[in-house]
């Protein structure tokens, strides 16, 4: 998903590998991620798709550079899931990273030029169910043999 506020940007999925660049887009009141080398497209991450940071990630904070010792904005994590949060409500920044400490933060409120690597995508809500019809198919000779001995 891309928040709201990122419609006017041009944007792309989000593939596994891809390495990314919190940014701060142009004309928008938003934050997001871009591809390191593409600071013009948002990459779009779907909920579920995991990403780590190249260091312990953080927030925008207003006394992070004033007192650096003191750890304001620090997440105390490199690794999240993305997440939409209130989806219900248009007007709203909606994309969000859950850390692995459990901290939940509006990707718009992270600190612009931190790197990270999307580690996986999620699964497709049809997959499951894929799965399980390719696991639980009876070979036709059985149906055979089945529907034969049902009719005697």
């Amino acid at each position: 998903m891309c928040d709201y506020s990122l419609h006017a940007i041009r944007s792309r999925a989000a593939k596994v590998g891809d390495d990314l660049i919190t940014t701060e887009f142009p004309n928008t009141y938003t934050r997001g991620f871009s591809a390191v080398g593409e600071p013009e497209v948002a990459v779009c991450l779907l909920p579920g798709t995991e990403v780590a940071f190249e260091r312990e990630a953080e927030r925008s904070h207003p006394f992070a550079r004033l007192f650096p010792n003191l750890r304001f904005g620090k997440l105390e994590a490199t690794v999240a899931r993305f997440r939409s949060l209130r989806v219900n409500r248009r007007d709203t920044h909606h994309d969000a990273l859950e850390f692995s400490n459990g901290k939940l933060v509006l990707v718009t409120q992270l600190r612009p030029g931190q790197r990270a690597t999307v580690l996986q995508l999620p699964v497709p809500a049809d997959h499951g169910s894929q799965i399980r019809r390719r696991h639980h198919r009876v070979p036709s000779d059985q149906r055979a043999q089945s529907s034969a001995s049902a009719s005697v």
